[in-house]
């Protein structure tokens, strides 16, 4: 491979965003026909990388050379003029468009919609893909549209592609499917990167690993010459254990029960229908589904922020006491003395205050809590300390506003805040999105000490390897219905994806086989 000329090279590219140096001296190269996945922590600077590479941003210090000579890309389009194109991991498509439209915006030249569906096809089929470029894209699933932002960084002549996270949100199934398209692509000579934190995609589908760490170039590795646990240790710098717990539960008992519970949108439209399952206290249940399936709506039914319209949500004390929670708001909730804590989707919307430190952020959990018109700052002060020093945030100090760390950081301080409440029903939706191999590590043994203390823990995710070995149970959605409940120890992932695009399917069964608890 060194003899050939790299379709990339990186030489000594440096990025800073003030007093943060993103990328320091960072030297890569990318070749034509092969799949390099790009590693490293939250913070390491991949994104920023592959930014100046696609002409989001453009380096400090450095060259990029582009087939050997050297490239100046300052836009986008420049990028695209090079055959440099980037599939980001929030899509930038126009819903009410079709594909082609989608495809074809912002192109120069006359638009002639049937000969951009014939080219479409024509890429479609010379790679694998599976696209109408007449279906509107609020018609799509979330693969349809990954492979629609595909399909049109091809259609604009890219043979060099990026593609960030690029399986955050796809079944295994989908995620096969985007995998074959990806070994298709790479035989006819692309030039492909992909940023993922998941190992098992990066030694099923790249050929080599490139290591960033504290914004700085670590090093290479053929994928077949290495293992998951080394890169891990180099990304972070130290070993690792890719080993999660899952302690057998005990002193099982339902906590929380949720019945016939419905749930429409503004809309009118149902995002939850007729769900019913009991979340028991020493266990975790982890809830599988497509996004959009109606995870969101289901956790924030539970929480209070949610109108349903029909069903109930019963919180069971240690005596047997049962408590309604439909109809009652959060704060009407806290004061029935239910100890329920969330972990929303939205960090920074429902989360925290982004314009806020750490400690007022703690604060926001236990302001009403004082006997006095003043504040008390102390105890949130050291649960903020607690949480820094416990999950490693990465902070210039606690009176740093959280919009100004990174979304791993901000994520940790949002999940280590309602754990320090200590909860016996814990809600969490996707506790480790956006987070790097280790810190997720660090939020599954978390979970897993709630779950020895007895916690009921609602696990929303997005990784199926991980709810499969970290859930003791699994709910499955699809379309806002109970697809199944499968017993955590049991269930393959497999089994769980094709439950995820199966709506209704096999829900007795499932229900006989998993439910044991119930």
């Amino acid at each position: 491979m060194e003899n050939r000329v790299p379709a990339v090279s990186i030489r000594n590219v440096s990025k800073r965003f003030g007093h943060v140096q993103a990328n320091k001296d960072v030297s890569m190269e990318l070749y034509r026909g092969e799949i390099l996945a790009l590693l490293g922590e939250n913070g390491s600077g991949k994104t920023t990388l592959m930014n100046m590479l696609s002409g989001i941003y453009y380096p400090d210090e450095g060259e990029i050379l582009i087939d050997g000579k050297e490239a100046v890309i300052a836009s986008p389009k420049d990028a695209f003029d090079l055959g440099i194109g980037m599939i980001h991991q929030h899509f930038k498509l126009v819903d009410v468009l079709t594909a082609a439209e989608n495809i074809v915006l912002g192109l120069k030249g006359r638009l002639d919609l049937k000969e951009a569906a014939r080219k479409i096809r024509e890429i479609c089929d010379a790679y694998g893909f599976d696209v109408d470029p007449n279906q509107k894209i609020y018609d799509m699933s979330v693969s349809q549209k990954q492979t629609v932002e595909i399909v049109k960084v091809l259609y604009r002549g890219a043979d060099i592609l990026i593609l960030d996270e690029p399986t955050a949100v796809l079944t295994p199934q989908e995620a096969d499917r985007l995998f074959t398209v990806l070994r298709n692509m790479r035989n006819d000579g692309k030039a492909i990167v992909i940023i993922t934190h998941k190992m098992n995609e990066v030694l099923a589908l790249s050929d080599r690993v490139a290591i960033l760490r504290k914004g700085e170039y670590i090093g290479e590795r053929k994928t077949i010459e290495t293992t998951a646990e080394e890169m891990t240790n180099l990304m972070v710098g130290h070993t690792v254990s890719l080993n999660i717990q899952r302690p057998l539960p005990h002193d099982v008992k339902p906590r929380l029960k949720v019945e016939d519970l419905t749930v429409r949108n503004e809309e009118g439209i149902v995002r939850l229908d007729h769900v019913t399952f009991t979340a028991n206290s020493g266990e975790i249940l982890g809830i599988a589904g497509i996004s959009g399936s109606g995870q969101k709506e289901l956790l924030e039914a539970i929480a209070g922020l949610q109108v349903t319209e029909k069903g109930s949500v019963r919180y069971i004390e240690d005596s047997g006491e049962e408590e309604e929670l439909i109809g009652k708001d959060p704060l009407e909730i806290q004061q029935m003395g239910v100890a329920l804590s969330f972990v929303p989707e939205d960090r920074l919307g429902m989360g925290l205050v982004g314009s806020m430190d750490l400690t007022d952020n703690m604060m926001l959990r236990s302001f009403r809590q004082g006997h006095s018109p003043f504040t008390d700052r102390k105890k949130p002060r050291e649960v903020a300390q607690h949480v820094v020093e416990d999950l490693e945030v990465s902070t210039p100090g606690l009176g740093t506003a959280v919009r100004q760390l990174s979304g791993g950081n901000v994520q940790k301080v949002l999940v280590g805040r309602e754990i320090t409440s200590a909860p016996t029903v814990l809600l969490t939706a996707y506790a480790v999105r956006g987070l790097d191999i280790n810190s997720s590590y660090t939020i599954y043994d978390l979970i897993n000490r709630q779950k020895e203390q007895g916690v009921a823990v609602i696990y929303v995710g997005e990784d199926l390897d991980v709810l499969v070995e970290l859930s003791d149970r699994i709910l499955v959605l699809c379309g806002g219905k109970v697809s199944g409940i499968l017993d955590g120890k049991r269930a393959t992932k497999e089994e769980v994806g094709l439950l995820m695009t199966r709506v209704g399917g096999l829900e007795e069964e499932t229900e006989k086989k998993g439910d044991t608890h119930d």
